[in-house]
């Protein structure tokens, strides 16, 4: 019995085609692939002695072979850094009759699967 020397193509598609979900599925991997990672900038500051609070000070895109980008979490200011840690640098400082430390959280890297669903929807307000 002879074995067939190559696979049979997938139906209707010739051999430099891939089907319309095998391309989705490698684009999305492609996305996360290349993504930049999400931070945000954490400012700790002490309201009375020995109570501390927190706020969100700024968000941070670093990119792999360049430089950071940093927004205000309000949305204003924007700066262009060597790294994430110049960030934490950036919003630590002294304020007022305290000290205002910053700390520097790294969001989670999205999931291929989550990058096919459509966008939601913004909240009424």
């Amino acid at each position: 019995m002879e074995t067939p020397t190559t696979q049979p193509a997938a139906p209707n598609l010739t051999p430099w085609e891939i089907s319309p979900e095998t391309y989705d599925e490698e684009l999305r991997g492609l996305v996360v692939a290349l993504a930049p990672r999400f931070f945000v900038i954490v400012q700790e500051y002490e309201v009375e002695p020995g109570v501390n609070d927190a706020a969100v000070a700024a968000w941070g895109m670093a990119f792999e072979d360049g430089p950071v980008r940093v927004v205000g979490a309000d949305g204003t200011g924007s700066l262009t850094l060597a790294s994430p840690d110049r960030a934490v640098c950036w919003y630590s400082r002294p304020k007022g009759d305290g000290t205002v430390s910053a700390k520097l959280l790294w969001l989670p890297a999205p999931d291929p699967a989550d990058l096919q669903q459509p966008a939601p929807e913004p909240a009424a307000a």
